[in-house]
């Protein structure tokens, strides 16, 4: 089965609201950021905070302060993961649910109670048990970088929470051709686990996986034609964070890639994304407001502008 929904050409052809629980993203008006919290020793940008020498307790104050300090700078949803997706990583046995677990649940549990209830709180897991706990735990979202292909409960217990998923291409071990056409066939096939799992279409948010088997200047050409993925009309999340494509073109090391960040966050917003995932919230989020005023027309309110 294909996707069979309309399809999106334009941005001003805006996609209906998703709505769930006590939340709603409204797509189109701006662009929203989503905060990274790495709740782990070995992250590839090295902002893990799972890190030798602090108890979990400190772990879970150091989240929580991050967390708020990231709603404050504009962050409307904050991303909780346990599992290093690095490169490196899949040469590597798979981190046991239960040490993922470990990690993750009195974090999303402490934000749960200290952040606003607007903030969308989301788990960065591919495994369906860490999924479910997570959402009892207070998180409200599922991004799963597998895009619903690693574990095959997965996609039966997002259908059945009632939650949005983030479908993510992941390209890697699988045949490749040319990146553009590789990213959407993967991206169709989760759309495609999802429907027929019972998954509501207008739950499904989209992910091209930058630095997920996208091979170097691979990841600028998804970029420069992000575009092309609005034809599955479906929110784009794109993620572009320090990733390794930006130290390949600047030389830079990954705590030093901000600059070229920045830019990625502004051609994808141009070229459609709804929400970036990124480290720096402060500094994305004024790239953000300067993209959305350019592209979307969107000027700050006098509440938004600084004295």
């Amino acid at each position: 089965m294909q996707p069979t929904q309309p399809m999106r050409s334009t941005r001003n052809d805006p996609l209906p609201p998703t709505t769930w629980g006590r939340h709603t993203l409204t797509w189109g008006a701006h662009t929203y950021l989503m905060g990274i919290v790495n709740v782990t020793p070995d992250s590839f940008s090295r902002d893990g905070l799972a890190l030798d020498g602090l108890t979990p307790d400190e772990i879970v104050s150091h989240a929580v302060e991050k967390a708020r300090r990231m709603v404050s700078d504009g962050a409307e949803l904050i991303d909780v993961g346990g599992e290093s997706t690095r490169p490196s990583a899949m040469d590597e046995p798979p981190l046991p649910a239960a040490v993922e677990q470990e990690r993750v649940l009195p974090v999303i549990r402490a934000l749960a109670a200290a952040l606003p209830p607007s903030v969308v709180l989301s788990i960065d897991t591919y495994k369906a048990s860490t999924a479910a706990a997570a959402l009892d735990a207070g998180a409200s979202l599922v991004n799963d970088v597998w895009g619903l292909r690693a574990d095959p409960d997965m996609a039966p217990l997002v259908a059945a929470r009632g939650v949005p998923v983030v479908l993510m291409s992941n390209l890697r071990g699988r045949p490749r051709h040319d990146p553009l056409s590789d990213v959407l066939r993967a991206l169709a096939g989760s759309i495609e686990l999802a429907l027929d799992a019972g998954i509501p279409w207008e739950r499904l948010i989209l992910d091209p996986g930058f630095g997920f088997g996208l091979a170097g200047a691979e990841n600028l050409t998804v970029l420069n034609h992000l575009a092309a993925l609005r034809a599955l009309a479906r929110p784009l999340l794109a993620g572009t964070s320090r990733k390794a494509h930006i130290g390949l073109v600047l030389g830079t090391p990954v705590h030093d890639r901000l600059e070229g960040t920045a830019a990625t966050v502004a051609i994808a917003i141009a070229q459609g994304a709804d929400i970036v995932r990124v480290h720096d919230v402060q500094q994305i989020a004024r790239v953000v407001r300067m993209t959305d005023a350019v592209v979307r027309g969107r000027l700050p309110t006098h509440e938004e502008v600084a004295p």
